[in-house]
């Protein structure tokens, strides 16, 4: 199909992968998930943002090519973790640094496949990159369709890339179309609504009026996933959710009434497609992020992931609810945001990006995330967005935006 393709490009068979974000969750699932099999890939660049000392191990580890890494200090830092041979094996590895480095990497030839696994804004530009050179990617960035769907999902088309999401809910739902789904023709293959999950995060039984006064610690406890803090928060508030419903939209070329969020506590069932005869089908399978990425590395093969099988025996319980605007006013937020188009959709990351870091670095309370949000798309709702410049443009606006509110609550 169009946009999100079903039937991929022909792959060698050794894939040689570009991680970005090596050091995060994803990335070190997706390393997991390519140790278990050395026959089929090889890691040949990898990113990281701060934690030197665990990208210098990853590069050793799988003899990279390329390393890069945020600035120059960091490339200096690095070359000193990085000996230049061990046990007579020559590290020669090529290290350099910034946004225009991610980009080479990604757009290099002897590149099959792309793990795009950055949080937040900074994976759009390479991520667009990996796209327009017509390769493989593996997309856990959401904020990249955030930001610039109907631009990102053009140049999916455009340049015959292949793209296959991560996340566990998009992901899933990619498991349960047809194989002949048709890019933004849901009805063509009797589909009704898409179902995302949401696990309700720690948060899910709370009194709106208790999470005014929460810690980072504690909107980082999630009861079901290890994920790293900024995306922790994201799921108590369900911003995350809220990141997800308008990703799925570009994803699978839906209106915002096609897709319905449904609390599922237990994070069996990762997300489903509800059809018009009256059939759902469901992808499920313990919460584990390698599941998602063996499944979007070897598609259409199916390999080992390192998961073990769901035991439907010890499954006691499978429950649903529909989420409240009054307890996750930021999902409810994304929603309209999604309604009013790409000026407010990237309006609403950029500001939760900066209130995020602002409430994890106890500068605002969780409540506080929600109401800067608010403001910066009310206020930025309205420009017409043509290209990546004006996205990059308008998404520092909106962040700057945020940081001056975010002055005024701590005055």
């Amino acid at each position: 199909m169009d946009g999100l393709k079903v039937v991929q490009q022909a792959l060698p068979p050794v894939q040689n992968i570009a991680i970005l974000g090596a050091t995060g969750s994803i990335g070190t699932s997706t390393l997991d998930v390519i140790k278990r099999h050395p026959d089929r890939y090889k890691v040949l660049a990898v990113s990281g943002f701060s934690q030197l000392q665990k990208l210098a191990d990853i590069a050793i580890e799988f003899a990279v090519q390329k390393v890069v890494v945020n600035t120059f200090e960091d490339a200096k830092a690095i070359r000193k973790l990085i000996p230049a041979s061990i046990d007579n094996k020559n590290f020669d590895i090529q290290i350099s640094y910034g946004p225009e480095a991610l980009t080479q990497i990604v757009e290099a030839d002897d590149v099959d496949t792309v793990m795009s696994a950055i949080v937040g804004a900074a994976g759009l530009v390479p991520t667009l990159a990996a796209i327009k050179a017509g390769k493989k990617v593996l997309l856990a960035n959401k904020e990249s369709l955030v930001m610039s769907g109907e631009l990102f999902m053009q140049a999916v088309k455009e340049h015959k890339a292949t793209l296959i999401p991560i996340d566990s809910e998009h992901n899933a739902i990619f498991q349960c179309l047809p194989h002949n789904y048709q890019y933004a023709q849901p009805q063509h293959s009797g589909i009704s609504h898409l179902l995302l999950t949401a696990s309700g995060g720690p948060f899910r039984e709370s009194l709106p009026a208790e999470l005014e006064n929460v810690t980072p610690n504690q909107a980082c406890a999630h009861p079901n996933w290890d994920m790293g803090r900024k995306i922790s928060v994201d799921s108590a508030s369900m911003m995350n959710k809220g990141l997800e419903f308008i990703e799925a939209k570009w994803l699978f070329g839906v209106s915002e009434d096609q897709i319905k969020v449904v609390i599922h506590p237990q994070s069996t069932i990762h997300s489903m497609v509800q059809y018009k005869d009256g059939s759902v089908i469901a992808q499920m399978g313990n919460p584990d992020m390698r599941t998602p990425i063996a499944h979007a590395l070897a598609y259409p093969e199916r390999i080992e992931s390192g998961v073990s099988s769901l035991d439907f025996f010890t499954q006691t319980d499978l429950s649903f609810q529909a989420p409240e605007a009054q307890r996750f006013p930021n999902l409810f937020l994304a929603m309209q945001a999604s309604r009013l188009g790409q000026a407010a959709t990237t309006a609403l990351n950029a500001a939760n990006e900066i209130a995020v870091d602002a409430f994890l670095n106890e500068q605002i309370r969780f409540t506080d995330i929600y109401k800067i949000n608010q403001q910066v798309v009310d206020a930025q709702c309205q420009p017409a967005l043509h290209d990546i410049k004006a996205v990059l443009s308008h998404d520092k606006l909106c962040r700057d935006m945020a940081l001056e509110i975010i002055s005024r609550i701590r005055q």
